[in-house]
């Protein structure tokens, strides 16, 4: 008798389920696993002349019924509640549809309205709801009215610093320096764009076919950016990087490890003391936030303007005067550039000039203000270092068309630039100041650089990722301090010992 029949004899005369022991078979060897053995049990074998077909269909399990069942009632459930939603709301812009966009009501009369008409309305539909269903609709339809759609809660949540729309059915979130995906989603393309119109027409913008980029800010000085098809092939993307309620400080970033005290004290001398910083680091890296802090150390008595493609800065000075460019209208014309800015504010006798990013040709216009008596300016660029930072300058002055000799525009940087606060974003999502460094002079066509606090990354990372150097001093004293003297202004030597620890 083959091992086959063996088997299928076995299983045939077994008294119950339970899986035949090897010991079962008499005679002849143990069964080997293979397509007659998984894992231990006996299968069945079909009889001679026997057909999978004519054998009886095993019942389901009533838990896998249940499971079933509840996923279908589940979703049922869903889809009535979505097509509530798309009822009430059509039935409230109905009735408050000219007052949504009444640039004179206040926003918590307007609140009010929409919460009274929306309690009315849906007090008036044939099929009641629970209460958790009830509140769950009033929110979504709030958010989607009075803010922005599914993305509502979490531009309110306070541990999500960035949110990433890839389409209406697919939003990621930046939190506590992580990537994740939510759980939220728009209903359909239609419904993402209303959004981002709803987002770009407050401050005066637009977004479709035949100017599909924009870039636009939130009343909270948020930074949003939104490119819709046919650029955006997978559908509108919109990225939202938040800015914290109430501003970061620098005891924040010392707290948080971005710098130490001995940097702290430093960089705070180094604004005092009117020295001309750039502070570079990659897409997401805190210029922007360390900006700010810079900029809270600039004395009250100076007029400050500020110069920005979207207006983020929040400076608690007085004395500011804040500029914004402008993109062209819809004829292509009517465009005011960074660099346009940056020369007009020459001639308002600005003692401090903080533009939010350079990034273009604007370039050769900042350097000539820091070289022609506004000292003690601030800026922003992309890079991935501090010589970087120095080549990114020059190819951007390049871009004016001047036609200037490389030297010359070399000599000038190092003219103008005193200080690059280079910053980096961890791989555990941590932010952190990697380089101060000091812009010193020419040397041949060279233009020289010296570190005065440097990242020690010999420590390594710990077991969670988390990197376990910190910023110390090099040991070196910064020339610059002659030039800080001069606005009365000075350091603690001690700052730059090397045996000082933090």
């Amino acid at each position: 008798m083959s091992l086959a029949d063996r088997l299928a004899r076995a299983a045939h005369d077994a008294p119950t389920a339970h899986p035949a022991r090897p010991d079962d078979f008499s005679g002849g060897p143990e069964p080997a696993t293979g397509p007659a053995h998984v894992a231990g049990a006996a299968i069945e074998q079909p009889a001679a002349g026997e057909t999978p077909s004519d054998r009886p269909t095993p019942p389901v399990p009533a838990a896998e019924h249940a499971g079933s069942q509840h996923r279908a009632l589940a979703t049922q459930q869903q889809e009535r509640i979505e097509e509530l939603k798309a009822s009430v709301h059509a039935e409230l812009l109905k009735q408050l549809g000219p007052h949504l966009y009444d640039v004179d009501m206040d926003q918590q009369e307007l609140d009010g309205q929409v919460r009274s008409a929306l309690a009315d309305v849906l007090g008036s539909q044939d099929r009641p709801l629970s209460s958790s269903d009830r509140t769950r609709v009033t929110q979504e339809i709030t958010d989607d009215i009075l803010g922005y759609g599914p993305i509502e809660p979490y531009l309110r949540d306070p541990d999500v610093s960035e949110v990433m729309v890839n389409g209406h059915d697919r939003i990621w979130l930046e939190r506590r320096g992580r990537l994740e995906r939510a759980s939220a989603h728009f209903t359909d393309e239609a419904h993402l764009r209303r959004t981002i119109d709803k987002i770009v027409s407050r401050i005066g913008r637009r977004v479709d076919e035949s100017s599909p980029m924009v870039d636009a800010r939130l009343p909270d000085g948020s930074r949003v950016n939104a490119v819709v098809p046919p650029l955006a092939i997978d559908g509108s993307a919109l990225t939202i990087r938040k800015f914290a309620a109430d501003p970061l400080t620098v005891e924040h970033l010392v707290r948080y490890d971005t710098i130490t005290p001995a940097v702290r004290d430093f960089l705070q001398a180094a604004v005092r003391g009117r020295l001309n910083i750039i502070v570079s680091g990659s897409t997401g890296a805190g210029k922007t936030t360390t900006l700010n802090v810079l900029s809270a150390f600039i004395p009250g008595d100076e007029r400050i303007v500020t110069i920005e493609d979207a207006a983020e800065l929040q400076l608690k000075q007085e004395h500011v005067v804040r500029l914004e460019s402008r993109p062209a209208n819809i004829e292509g014309k009517g465009a005011v550039t960074i660099r346009d800015l940056v020369r007009n504010s020459l001639r308002m006798r600005p003692d401090r000039i903080i533009v939010g990013e350079v990034r273009d040709a604007s370039a050769l216009d900042m350097l000539q203000a820091m070289n022609t008596g506004h000292d003690g300016s601030i800026c922003t660029l992309h890079s991935n270092g501090p010589r970087d930072t120095l080549s990114r300058l020059e190819t951007m002055v390049l871009m004016a068309g001047m036609e200037l000799p490389v030297r010359a525009i070399r000599e000038q940087i190092a003219s103008a630039v005193d200080l690059i606060v280079h910053q980096t974003r961890f791989k555990d999502g941590t932010r952190r100041v990697t380089h101060v460094t000091e812009v010193e002079r020419m040397e041949g066509d060279v233009v020289t650089l010296q570190e005065i606090f440097a990242f020690d990354n010999a420590a390594g990372f710990d077991a969670e990722g988390h990197a376990l150097g910190h910023l110390r001093p090099t040991g070196l004293r910064p020339k610059v301090l002659e030039k800080m003297a001069y606005a009365n202004v000075s350091v603690d030597p001690m700052l730059f010992a090397t045996d000082r620890l933090r």
